[in-house]
């Protein structure tokens, strides 16, 4: 009962005092409302909502590719995408919803378009756009990846982005190989700094 009474209080001088809500630990429930809200710095709270944004549009074209691609090396490399970035972005909504970060639900503008545009595709036409834009989107993964695995200020989406990126940057290498074989290219030799 009087632990109860302290909360309620303690509660109360949260409502009427924003500074001393700072200095006081408050329930997990109440930082997962907003972003804003959040103790996550903002450079991170960014990269979550990229990554998840990201994710999002990797699991529906990874989906569409299934169903699109007429070479069966994009249709396995699309249901990898779909499966891969759907067990990330899973880990990733737990972590957002212990740090009182909210992930966008759907897909933003340009993903979007992205998706209506390749839906639009199909057969070897739609192997070749759906493969350039994987590259295209891998390679900026992996610098997202790097960059937040290196300088996040939150230690668990730092372990997080570190534990991702082999698996980001195998997706990377292997949609430059298949899109090489749809172009008809012989596959790119990998620079060193993506080994």
């Amino acid at each position: 009962m009087r632990n109860s009474l302290t909360g309620i209080a303690l509660v109360g001088l949260l409502i009427a005092v924003p500074t001393v809500a700072s200095a006081q630990a408050q329930p997990r429930q109440e930082t997962t409302k907003e972003s804003k809200d959040s103790k996550v710095a903002r450079g991170d709270q960014h990269f979550m909502k990229e990554a998840a944004e990201g994710g999002m549009a990797e699991v529906q074209l990874g989906q569409l590719a299934s169903q699109r691609a007429s070479s069966d090396s994009v249709k396995q490399f699309g249901k990898r995408m779909a499966d891969d970035h759907q067990k990330a972005a899973d880990e990733l909504k737990q972590l957002a919803s212990q740090k009182g970060v909210a992930l966008p639900t759907s897909l933003d503008r340009g993903h979007q378009r992205l998706y209506d545009r390749l839906s639009k595709l199909s057969g070897a036409d739609f192997d070749r756009a759906y493969m350039k834009e994987m590259v295209k989107d891998h390679d900026r993964d992996v610098k997202a990846f790097q960059k937040e695995a290196n300088s996040g200020k939150d230690p668990d989406l730092k372990a997080w982005a570190a534990k991702t990126l082999p698996t980001v940057k195998d997706h990377q290498q292997q949609a430059k190989q298949v899109s090489a074989s749809v172009q008809g290219k012989s596959s790119p030799a990998a620079s060193p700094a993506q080994k």
